[in-house]
């Protein structure tokens, strides 16, 4: 392993490696159940509540063309439904079907428990640590809530309809 200066890795190297190994645990969940990650992504993000378009680009960080697509080809699998937004009839609102929903609470538990994993040489102690600075990071950074807490409760940090702030 490679360290820094006095043997310990730096904070910014530990993140970004920590984030490769997350997503690859990601993308294991959704391979298992025959999922491309986006497509994960996308059933976790509707757990908590139907989306309009608009918000969900936002939230995934996708253009328009990119999110109909993934929409289009999520749906064909009939994992979610566009419906017309109940207060604007133009907009379009994106919702988990009930197959959908089933498959996302199996990819959701999957990946808690991938992850979950990835912390097993941790103390109680480390890991609430660990969680408290995670939280203030996404806090600061306005991450969207792309994955709920272990209650199934969105994450009381950040802002769920904000995209990460890449300049920070």
């Amino acid at each position: 392993m490679v360290r820094g200066v006095g043997g310990q890795m730096d904070v910014v190297t530990g993140l970004v490696r920590s984030s490769y190994l997350v997503n690859a645990v990601y993308a294991e969940s959704a391979r298992a159940l025959g999922l491309p990650p986006q497509q994960g992504q996308l059933l976790c993000v509707l757990m908590p509540q139907p989306y309009p378009m608009s918000e969900l680009g936002a939230i995934l960080g996708l253009a328009k063309s990119s999110l109909t697509g993934l929409v289009d080809r999520t749906a064909r699998r009939g994992l979610v439904r566009r419906e017309t937004c109940h207060h604007d009839g133009r907009a379009v609102v994106v919702a988990l079907t009930e197959e959908g929903a089933a498959l996302a609470e199996e990819f959701y538990q999957g990946t808690r428990r991938r992850v979950d994993a990835l912390l097993g040489d941790l103390s109680g102690a480390e890991r609430t640590a660990l969680a408290e600075l995670l939280a203030r990071v996404v806090e600061t950074n306005r991450v969207p809530v792309v994955f709920l807490e272990s209650d199934g409760e969105p994450a009381p940090a950040g802002d769920r309809h904000s995209v990460p702030n890449s300049s920070a």
